[in-house]
């Protein structure tokens, strides 16, 4: 008697193993196409973030966020200004103008 219930079971399993393995195989695929799908999105945004990065490092670099207009110095105020003369027998004491 066991040995027809074992052909039984034997030929059930058999049967439906394939269904029950096909669709665990749909369910892999799923879970590995939508694991793509999530990193695929992530290096996108990444790289959207670095370009915007770049683009905005890009426009620095090329003058178009410089305002210097504020740093300018008159020439005219320069004019007042006395010019510093080297005292060079000082620097002579400490060996500065030794190679003279």
């Amino acid at each position: 008697m066991k040995r027809p219930v074992t052909s039984f079971l034997f030929a059930l399993c058999t049967l439906l193993a394939p269904h029950h393995m096909s669709a665990d195989t749909d369910t892999r695929e799923r879970n590995a196409t939508s694991k793509k799908k999530t990193l695929m999105q992530k290096e996108i945004e990444k790289q959207m973030a670095r370009e915007k990065k770049y683009a905005k490092e890009q426009k620095f670099y090329m003058g178009k966020e410089y305002d210097l207009k504020s740093r300018e110095v008159d020439p005219e105020t320069l004019k007042d200004i006395a010019p510093i003369v080297p005292d060079y027998e000082h620097t002579n004491e400490w060996g500065a103008a030794e190679n003279e």
